[in-house]
């Protein structure tokens, strides 16, 4: 990245960490496997954070909203601090670590009761003391007998008197948020004011955090009660394609931990920034490999919560690789992404590195055109991400893929082609009687859904179908957008009956 930002293009407004009115933050930080990630997900109210037995899944820090005695606090969680050398990736891991602790207001500083206090977490006490910051110590896994010497030794740390929890059972959380509203220099809560019950996905009704299975019904349901909220932007690709080094560029930070060993990400992670006038929430996910090569645990886990970020997702930006293009795994992602009706967006990273850059690109267009027919016209740019290039061309393809796949279109203008695509291409006879169609309408959009109605849905060949979306995508400029056809038995509803 430039020495200078000032020398870089104003295209990119990062969230501001430290804005004189802004809400205080709580960075969770501790020795890996102690259980911060489960506290993370207790106190934001969601299933965000990996959370197993495998000790430094987490590896990239990720932050959310709590509620603590009714008041929004951000809450920070972070990778496993260990002792490691210098540009390995704990190491780099720990850095991530240490940039949160900077920048919250307290932190709260885990260890497990029940394993007890051991060098590593005397370590990295120095580390939260040094700081400067107010830290509240926080013994996990306290249900039970098992974890009462691990309490007990707590008191010798110099934090003062330990608070006791269950991240898991949900068990001290009353204990911990008063202890936090004290740090914090807040108020208490007044009397009548309501408490959600921790852990649970509803807070007075209102959803938290969306449920892994949600679908395009469940999104589209989302934008009319927030039209205004960011656009959800998942980076997807194989390992080492450049996504963590993509989304530190738009974000103008290094968030995310950056290396040439593939599959450091693990985790999805949220980040807000904006582009021009459009607000974003940029997800960073875990390269995905062809489902036969995952064996391990955390390489599992991971590839759940990306596909589930795919899902969840408004815009896909695939990241490829030149010097293997469009291989087998980045026509799988592509595919179902298209499949789950997300808008797409090709990026081809590493541009600086190639030589023969026309013959290259009308290489990959034709490749690109030639796999993915459901949605042709895709956008493709070439980037740098290392060196922040055409970075700005990509938003606004992404922008312009955004506003395509939200676009409605009036019914006399579809009805008129329709007349026209008819008319120059008739439908097939079925058992020697024409098959009519004789009206079709946008039933949604995000992706655009059209429902026309015909004498034969069933008698109508897939190709006659093909020739309609494909002749809806030219008529009305709907260029890499999956087009959603149903055809249905009904009369006109504009014939008298």
């Amino acid at each position: 990245m430039p020495a200078d930002p000032a020398a870089t293009p104003d295209r990119r407004q990062p969230t501001e960490h430290k804005p004189a009115d802004r809400q205080p933050s709580v960075a969770i930080v501790g020795r890996p496997n102690v259980g911060k990630s489960t506290l993370y997900n207790r106190l934001t109210n969601t299933r965000d954070a990996l959370v197993s037995d495998l000790p430094g899944l987490t590896r990239d820090r990720r932050d959310g909203d709590a509620d603590v005695m009714s008041h929004t606090v951000t809450i920070i969680d972070t990778a496993g601090l260990e002792v490691a050398p210098r540009g390995s990736i704990s190491e780099r891991m720990r850095r991530q670590t240490e940039v949160a602790i900077e920048a919250a207001d307290l932190v709260l500083f885990v260890i497990d009761a029940r394993a007890g206090i051991i060098a590593d977490d005397e370590t990295f006490a120095t580390i939260a003391r040094r700081s400067g910051k107010p830290v509240i110590l926080v013994a996990n896994k306290c249900e039970g007998r098992k974890g009462d010497a691990g309490f007990l030794d707590a008191y010798g740390m110099g934090f003062g008197e330990p608070v006791a929890i269950s991240a898991e059972h949900g068990e001290g959380f009353d204990d911990l948020e008063w202890a936090m509203l004290r740090a914090l220099g807040l108020s208490p809560p007044k009397p009548t004011a309501k408490r959600r019950r921790r852990g649970s996905v509803e807070d007075d009704g209102e959803t938290v955090s969306p449920p892994a299975d949600l679908d395009v019904d469940a999104a589209a349901a989302e934008d009319a009660i927030a039209p205004n909220r960011p656009i959800r932007m998942a980076i997807v690709g194989r390992p080492n394609a450049g996504k963590s080094t993509l989304v530190n560029a738009l974000l103008g930070e290094d968030r995310m931990i950056t290396g040439p060993e593939p599959g450091l990400t693990r985790d999805s992670i949220a980040s807000e920034f904006a582009w021009q006038d459009r607000s974003f929430t940029i997800y960073d996910t875990a390269g995905l490999r062809r489902k036969a090569k995952i064996t391990e645990t955390a390489e599992k886990l991971s590839a759940s919560d990306t596909i589930r970020a795919l899902r969840y997702a408004e815009i896909v930006v695939l990241l490829i690789d030149p010097e293997r293009p469009f291989e087998h795994q980045d026509m799988t992602i592509a595919s179902m992404a298209v499949e789950e009706g997300r808008a797409l967006v090709i990026a081809i990273n590493k541009w600086d590195l190639v030589e023969d850059k026309q013959a290259k690109l009308a290489q990959l267009r034709e490749e690109l055109d030639g796999s993915l027919s459901q949605a042709q016209g895709i956008a493709m740019v070439t980037i740098s991400a290392l060196a922040e290039k055409n970075l700005d061309k990509m938003m606004a393809a992404v922008v312009k893929t955004y506003d395509t796949w939200n676009r409605r279109l009036p019914t006399s203008a579809l009805n008129r082609w329709l007349a026209e695509a008819t008319q120059r291409h008739a439908p097939p006879a079925a058992s020697g009687r024409r098959i009519k169609l004789r009206y079709i309408t946008q039933t949604t959009a995000r992706p655009p859904t059209f429902v026309a109605f015909c004498s034969k849905p069933e008698e109508v060949p897939k190709s006659y179908v093909r020739y309609l979306v494909n002749g809806l995508r030219e008529a009305f400029d709907m260029p890499g957008v999956p087009i959603r056809f149903q055809l249905r038995k009904s009369d006109n509803p504009y014939a008298k009956s």
